[in-house]
C-alpha cells in the first residue's frame, strides 16, 4: 500500500490532534476540490456497534467514486476506540479493525485521514498504523508547552495583536499552558483590544483571564512573591472570596518557594545569572551536571528544578533579586506555621493567616 494515501494523527490532547488533522485535511482538499469528493465521519464510538458502523461508513465513502470521477478524501475525525477502554479493548472492535486493514491497503485514488485521541500506543492496530501510514504522534512531535506557544502566536497574528514583554509566559502560567484555552483567551483579549490591533499586556491577563487547570492559584502566588504587598493582599482576598480552599494555595506557595530555593542555590553557585534570561539549553546543561542528585529526573516535580518549564522558571529568576537564601528559608518556616494555623483555626480565619504571612514576608529586607 502507498503510505501517502493513509494519513494518521494521534495524541493525548484532543484539541492538538484535531488541529493537526484539520491542517492535513485542508491541504488535501486542494487535490479533492469538489465538495462531493470529500467526507468527514464522526469517529466517536460508545459501543462496538458504533465502531463497526464508523468503519463501514468510511469504507463505503472511500469505495464510492466521486461524481466527477477519481477518488475520495475521507476523514475519520476524533476516533476514540484505539485505546484500552471497554469499547477499544473489546474483541468486536479488534475484529472490525482487522477487517478494515484490507480496505486501507487498497485505497487506490482515495485518501483517508484518521485522527484519534486518546490512544493506547501498544494497541495492535496503532502498531500496524505506525508501519503502514504517514503517521504523526502529536505528543512526540510537539510538547504541549511548545504547541501552546505556536497556537497562541498564530491566533494573535490572525487577529492583529501581539504579546507584550512576559505576557505570553504569564498567560501560560495562569491557564496551565492549555493550548485550547490559550487560543480562546487570546481571541477574547484581541476582541477587547479591537480591530485596530495592539498589545496584550500582563495587566490585561490579570484582569480578564480566569485561572484554569494547573494555574488555578496562579495569581495569588504571583502576587505573593511580587514584592507588591497591596496586590498580594487583594489577590488573597479574591482567592478566599471565590470560596477556594486554603490548602491548595498553601501547596502552590510551597512549590514556588521550593523552586526559588533551588534557583537561589544555583545563583549563589554562579550557575545562573539573575540578570540574564534563562534558556532551555542552559537549563538542560546545568541539569545534566546535577543529574545524579535526583532519583527520577524525568518526573515533573518541584523537588527537581530542572524538570520545570523554562518559561516558568524564567519568570522566577528575577525574583531572586528580592529574596536571599535566608529570607527564603524564613518563608519556608512561615509556610509550615501557616499550615499548622490552617489546621487549628476555623475557615473564616484562613484569609487572615495568609495575609499576615504576606505582610511578614514583604516586611523583611
Amino acid at each position: 500500500m502507498a503510505k501517502e494515501s493513509l494519513l494518521v494523527v494521534l495524541g493525548d490532547d484532543d484539541y492538538l490532534v484535531r488541529q493537526k488533522a484539520k491542517e492535513l485535511f485542508d491541504t488535501l482538499c486542494e487535490e479533492f476540490s469538489d465538495d462531493l469528493s470529500r467526507e468527514i465521519i464522526d469517529g466517536r464510538a460508545d459501543r462496538v456497534e458504533d465502531v463497526e458502523r464508523i468503519l463501514q461508513e468510511a469504507k463505503s465513502a472511500g469505495e464510492t467514486l466521486s461524481l466527477f470521477g477519481g477518488g475520495k478524501l475521507v476523514w475519520i475525525n476524533e476516533a476514540n476506540f484505539l485505546n484500552q477502554t471497554k469499547t477499544g479493548a473489546a474483541q468486536g472492535t479488534k475484529d472490525a479493525l482487522e477487517s478494515f486493514k484490507s480496505f486501507l491497503g487498497n485505497l487506490g485514488e482515495s485518501k483517508l485521514v484518521l485522527s484519534a485521541c486518546p490512544v493506547h500506543r501498544n494497541h495492535t492496530f496503532v502498531k500496524w498504523l505506525q508501519k503502514n501510514s504517514t503517521y504523526q504522534d502529536v505528543a512526540k512531535q510537539e510538547k504541549e508547552d511548545v504547541a501552546f506557544r505556536r497556537l497562541v502566536d498564530e491566533t494573535a497574528k490572525e487577529y492583529g495583536v501581539s504579546f507584550g514583554p512576559g505576557a505570553l509566559e504569564y498567560l501560560a502560567g495562569k491557564i496551565g499552558a492549555h493550548p485550547r484555552m490559550g487560543v480562546e483567551e487570546t481571541r477574547k483579549l484581541a476582541s477587547y483590544i479591537g480591530a485596530d490591533g495592539g498589545e496584550i499586556t500582563e495587566q490585561m491577563i490579570i484582569d480578564m483571564v480566569p485561572d484554569f487547570g494547573e494555574g488555578d492559584f496562579f495569581e495569588a502566588s504571583e502576587a505573593f512573591f511580587s514584592g507588591k504587598l497591596d496586590w498580594a493582599l487583594d489577590a488573597i482576598d479574591r482567592h478566599f472570596f471565590q470560596g477556594k480552599d486554603a490548602r491548595p494555595l498553601l501547596a502552590t506557595l510551597q512549590n514556588r518557594n521550593r523552586l526559588l530555593i533551588q534557583l537561589r542555590v544555583l545563583v549563589d553557585g554562579a550557575e545562573l545569572d539573575p540578570n540574564q534570561r534563562l534558556g532551555k539549553d542552559q537549563l538542560e546543561r546545568i541539569g545534566n551536571k546535577y543529574l545524579k542528585h535526583f532519583s527520577n529526573p524525568a518526573e515533573k516535580t518541584t523537588l527537581n528544578v530542572f524538570s520545570q518549564n523554562p518559561w516558568f522558571l524564567g519568570r522566577l529568576v528575577p525574583l531572586l533579586k528580592k529574596f536571599s537564601t535566608r529570607r527564603l528559608i524564613d518563608l519556608q518556616a512561615g509556610l509550615i506555621k501557616a499550615f499548622e494555623d490552617v489546621l487549628a483555626q476555623p475557615k473564616e480565619q484562613h484569609s487572615t493567616i495568609f495575609k499576615n504571612l504576606a505582610i511578614q514576608t514583604h516586611s523583611k529586607n
